[in-house]
């Protein structure tokens, strides 16, 4: 019986290396794009040398169907992952119109080369809680029914793309789930990231390297997770008889000073003698309050997770103190 094929978009950034390591794992051949960097060592920083030799890279860009169509065509998929974006929500206040084009008309952009080359395909497009925005169910949670309501380009990138996977699944037949997934870290983050920004400083300080952490907003509340867990729900919604769309959540927030307040505790840190606000790290509209109900994806998908916010942090934690020990 021949392997299943599948073909990932944003292959390395961190939910595309762990979901190639879990396909590679049940035996899939692993294709996946790359957008071109002028810095090649920083391509693939993120994959793991042992994955790095078994996957199948080419370059294409989101916003030039034609390149999109050659690796479909190239690759001949059974499951598509579209992971590829701009996916920084500060980032997207400033460059509003990259964002748009990298996410809404990149996603468009594959819809429709799948549609032309491998109509068969099944595809899951990586859709945000940023899309909620502020909008939040009376029991405090948000899930697949809640009103989207996003508060910054990001989000509203993400609605387009996550209405238009919609519009293709009932238009053409095609099969296209949406993942709502909520926050989901690991030590593959991009340090820009609030999460693996406190981690990594963290440890700085701790051994001398730094002296202080700029943050914007303290209050702000998400529900994190981490990714390993949520690239096994990618893959479980492609495994279903029928196309759907699933919230992807812990269903427990923390605040930014919860996280901040965790891992300088356990580094034996007093975190309040480090800590300045800054404001370039606000948002001009700001997200409050972050939390999934993701019932759904445990019944149907039967999706459970192995981490814990806490043990997601901890091993964060030791994977920067190993780092700046070698």
């Amino acid at each position: 019986m021949k392997n299943k094929v599948a073909l990932i978009t944003g292959i390395n950034g961190q939910d595309g290396s762990y979901l190639a390591e879990l396909l590679l794992g049940k035996g899939y051949e692993v294709w996946g794009i790359l957008k071109r960097n002028s810095v090649a060592e920083n391509q693939t920083a993120r994959i793991p040398d042992e994955i790095y030799r078994q996957l199948n890279l080419e370059y294409a860009d989101m916003t030039d169907m034609a390149s999109l169509c050659k690796v479909l065509d190239k690759s001949k998929p059974d499951e598509v992952y579209n992971l590829a974006a701009q996916s920084h929500v500060r980032i997207s206040f400033d460059q509003p119109k990259y964002t748009l084009e990298s996410i809404g008309a990149g996603t468009l952009n594959l819809l429709e080369s799948i549609k032309l080359v491998c109509p068969e395909a099944r595809v899951y497009q990586a859709s945000s809680s940023e899309m909620f925005g502020n909008s939040i169910d009376d029991d405090g949670y948000q899930r697949e029914g809640t009103p989207l309501n996003p508060v910054s380009p990001y989000g509203c990138a993400k609605v387009y793309a996550y209405n238009i996977c919609r519009n293709y699944r009932n238009s053409y037949g095609m099969f296209i789930s949406n993942g709502i997934l909520f926050n989901h870290e690991s030590p593959r983050r991009g340090t820009n990231f609030v999460t693996n920004k406190v981690v990594k400083i963290a440890v700085e300080i701790k051994l001398g390297l730094s002296d202080e952490l700029k943050l914007g907003n303290m209050k702000a509340s998400r529900d994190w997770g981490h990714a390993k867990d949520y690239v096994e729900a990618m893959w479980l919604m492609l495994q279903q008889d029928s196309p759907d769309d699933f919230v992807c959540s812990t269903g427990i927030s923390h605040t930014v000073q919860d996280l901040v307040e965790y891992v300088f505790t356990s580094l034996g840190l007093d975190f309040e003698k480090y800590i300045k606000t800054d404001k370039r790290f606000l948002r001009p509209e700001e997200l409050e309050h972050l939390k999934g109900d993701c019932k759904k994806a445990k019944e149907v998908l039967g999706w459970k997770h192995e981490y814990t916010f806490e043990t997601m942090l901890d091993e964060m934690i030791e994977y920067w103190l190993e780092y700046y020990e070698k």
